[in-house]
């Protein structure tokens, strides 16, 4: 439960930080791929072996995860865009309505049991996603020129998700989650340089310190948020169906909290009854897993 509760707070904070990206003119680039090498250097400190280049080639998941690495940047410079055009509570619907992508994975691959009351959790929680983060009167407002984004953080979130269920259940070893992480972070981090030093060669690149701690601030939660993530999977607390619905809902309630409290984001009724029914959500798990 601890590595679930972690978890949920490293990904909030990441939601929080996008937002102030925003009101201090953070370069998102720029922060995302200091954010990366910060977040690959947290993961080969917590690593307890020396490792080379050659050595982690040999891994099963080492292509995977650099596969795994380029969709990580590219979902997160359009999570960042998404949070900046058209707010916290869009980009916070987008990426945990993705959860349905996994859900059904587990279901199909992993052949999970879909009991009643696992099934009626499932669909409070996809509503309350939604209600929990829906703006007054219109709710989730997002114009048509701007549905595309959403749509590819939905997409990309969710087979991100999918992905890491995956790899950490078929190829990586217990001990190796901290280097599973940084190797995915990592990669990212070299197509991000790359993508900087295009920028430079353009002239078009310019350096201001406030990106470097922007990147800092991002990166330590965002390698927390993978590493508890991969922790509760193999926890056995429920299966990857629940640990998903539990671990977004959760995600849900707590930014848009927090966006009411930080941001003066206005609670709305729908935003009570989407919380009311993630709670219950949640409750209808609990009782799934007493069965």
């Amino acid at each position: 439960m601890i590595y679930l509760l972690f978890s949920v707070l490293a990904s909030t904070t990441i939601f929080v930080i996008f937002k102030l990206f925003g009101r201090f003119k953070i370069n998102i680039l720029h922060a995302i791929v200091v954010n990366y090498l910060i977040a690959c250097t947290s993961g080969l400190i917590a690593f307890d072996r020396p490792i080379s280049i050659a050595v982690l080639r040999q891994f099963e998941w080492f292509y995977y995860a650099v596969a795994l690495g380029a969709l990580f940047i590219i979902v997160f410079n359009l999570m960042a865009l998404t949070t900046q055009r058209s707010g916290l509570s869009v980009v916070s619907v987008a990426t945990k309505m993705s959860l349905i992508i996994p859900i059904i994975f587990g279901l199909l691959y992993y052949k999970e049991h879909l009991g009643l009351l696992k099934f009626i959790g499932i669909l409070f929680a996809l509503i309350a996603v939604y209600l929990a983060s829906a703006k007054e009167s219109t709710g989730v407002s997002v114009g048509k020129n701007a549905l595309a984004l959403p749509l590819l953080v939905f997409l990309g979130s969710g087979m991100i998700d999918t992905s890491i269920k995956f790899l950490e259940d078929a190829f990586v070893a217990e001990n190796d989650v901290p280097l599973f992480s940084a190797t995915i972070f990592g990669a990212a981090a070299i197509i991000g340089l790359l993508i900087l030093l295009i920028s430079i060669i353009r002239g078009d690149f310019k350096f201001e310190f406030k990106n470097i701690i922007a990147g800092i601030a991002l990166g330590i939660p965002n390698y927390f948020s993978i590493y508890f993530l991969v922790k509760t999977l193999r926890s056995g607390l429920l299966d990857s169906s629940g640990i998903f619905t539990i671990n977004n809902v959760l995600i849900v309630i707590v930014s848009t909290v927090l966006g009411i409290l930080l941001f003066k984001e206005k609670l709305s009724r729908k935003n009570w009854l989407g919380i009311d029914l993630a709670l219950f959500s949640l409750l209808f798990f609990a009782l799934a897993h007493i069965q």
